[in-house]
Formats: structure tokens, sequence, C-alpha cells
């Protein structure tokens, strides 16, 4: 079976939002909520579709490198803030 870019873009994040479903069955370390993970949806999905988005408009691989790291670490940052808030904003919800 040959999977596309598309059917990976809709998968890869699903596996990344089922390590915290599946560690709440373990422990209550991980203590998520339906927000949690309608958030971390948005931005998992997002992200993955600015990135294939930018890889079917961009001609210049050296473009396409630069732009996806870019929305990858903006990505981070904002997780990084929603967890724990490393820059002290509302944003976070301190």
């Amino acid at each position: 079976m040959k999977l596309n870019r598309t059917k990976i873009l809709i998968i890869i994040p699903l596996i990344f939002l089922s390590i915290p479903a599946i560690a709440m069955l373990f422990t209550d370390e991980v203590n998520w909520t339906i927000y949690d993970f309608v958030i971390m949806g948005i931005l998992l999905y997002g992200t993955a579709f600015t990135c294939e988005l930018i890889l079917r408009m961009s001609k210049s691989m050296a473009v396409k490198i630069v732009l996806c790291s870019i929305t990858v670490i903006l990505l981070l940052l904002v997780w990084a803030e929603l967890a724990v808030g490393i820059f002290n904003t509302k944003f976070a919800g301190s």
C-alpha cells in the first residue's frame, strides 16, 4: 500500500495526539481535557497543512526548508508557551 503525502499528513498528527491519550490510561501525571486535545490538534494539523502548502507552492528547496523550519519552530514555541508559559503571557493562561 502506497501512502501519499496527504495521508501521511493526516496520520502523523493522530499518532502524536494518541500519545497523551494512551498515557492518560496508565498514569495520573498526564491530565488532558478535550480542550487540550482540540487545541493541540489544531496546532498539529495547522502546522502539517501549512508545510504541505509551502512544499507545493515553493520552487526552491532552500525556501521550502527555511519556511517549513520556521513553521515547526513556531509550533514548538506556541506549544511550550501553552504547556508551561515560558514567556509568561496571558496566552498561556497564567
